[in-house]
């Protein structure tokens, strides 16, 4: 059962409305055990010793009873694995085991559809094999342990939910067991085989009860959500645009603050600059008037 976010903690369950799939779970858990009404109605067999399908056999007093409860739970069953297989997200795993869930709820059908011809615990030339009904039969159960197989993996591998993963597997393994105590008149060995197929009928009901728990029950908080939501808080009570703003108030955008530009280093004074070197005395152009003589003694 197993379930619809946006990137978030996923669950096995089916997402969309769970009762969809918890309520019709939930009532073919019940109806799966009809055959505890034989405490009230005189159907005239032994639960030791007979099978659940010889109350809705052909010629049994209480077979429509009997017979349109069973029809009733497995179009339950059929209902609620199709939605749960529909809304599943869990992976293609999931959404398998969701279908082969459905698969028991149509192999029931035509179980009640195809009835045993008479009881085997009361007529003793009555054969314990009918082939129609037994290869139905033996669909219900492979439907059956194909979803407990593939839901509980599921459950297992991602720790949710945590019904399944945690009592799955001891459900699934009593079924398994109750279930291959009950071929003993198959094979001709019968005795007793009424207690361990009403055992098996009783953990099926479980485990249809524990699916219908698994989709109801409340999903994982995200844990990536409540700080989006305080994000959205905040934007709103800031009049912002981002998520979850009011629609209708504009407010100009907030330019993006600059960065800082780095602090220029202090300017420093100018460096002298060298003083030219003396140029050389450039000689004398020519045509340029001579000095005059400095004055001499003259002798008197």
């Amino acid at each position: 059962m197993i379930g619809t976010m946006t990137h978030s903690h996923r669950t096995h369950g089916p997402g969309g409305h769970p009762w969809t799939v918890a309520v019709p779970l939930a009532v073919a858990a019940l109806l799966y055990n009809a055959w505890l009404l034989q405490a009230v109605v005189p159907a005239g067999l032994d639960a030791r010793h007979s099978y659940v399908s010889e109350l809705y056999a052909e010629g049994s007093p209480y077979r429509w009873l009997f017979g349109g409860l069973e029809l009733s739970c497995a179009l339950l069953v059929v209902a609620g694995a199709a939605a749960g297989g529909i809304a599943a997200t869990g992976g293609r795993m999931v959404r398998a085991g969701w279908w082969a869930l459905a698969g028991l709820g149509v192999s029931s059908v035509a179980d009640v559809l195809m009835p045993m011809t008479c009881a085997p615990s009361l007529q003793r030339d009555c054969r314990a094999v009918h082939p129609a009904h037994t290869l139905t039969s033996a669909s219900v159960h492979l439907c059956l342990f194909v979803s407990m197989a593939l839901l509980i993996r599921c459950a297992r591998q991602r720790g949710r939910p945590e019904l399944i993963a945690r009592w799955g597997p001891s459900v699934g393994g009593a079924a398994l067991i109750s279930s291959l105590c009950t071929v003993g008149p198959l094979i001709g060995y019968g005795g007793w085989h009424g207690v361990a197929q009403r055992c098996h009928v009783l953990l099926v009901g479980a485990w249809l009860a524990m699916l219908a728990l698994s989709a109801g029950a409340p999903r994982p908080r995200n844990a990536v959500g409540a700080p989006i939501r305080r994000l959205s808080a905040g934007w709103r009570s800031r009049g912002g645009s981002g998520p979850g703003a009011r629609v209708g108030r504009s407010v100009p955008p907030v330019s993006p603050v600059s960065p800082v530009s780095p602090v220029s280093p202090v300017s420093s004074v100018p460096p002298v600059s060298p003083a030219s070197p003396v140029s050389p005395m450039s000689p004398m152009s020519p045509g340029s008037p001579l000095p005059p003589d400095p004055p001499h003694d003259r002798a008197v």
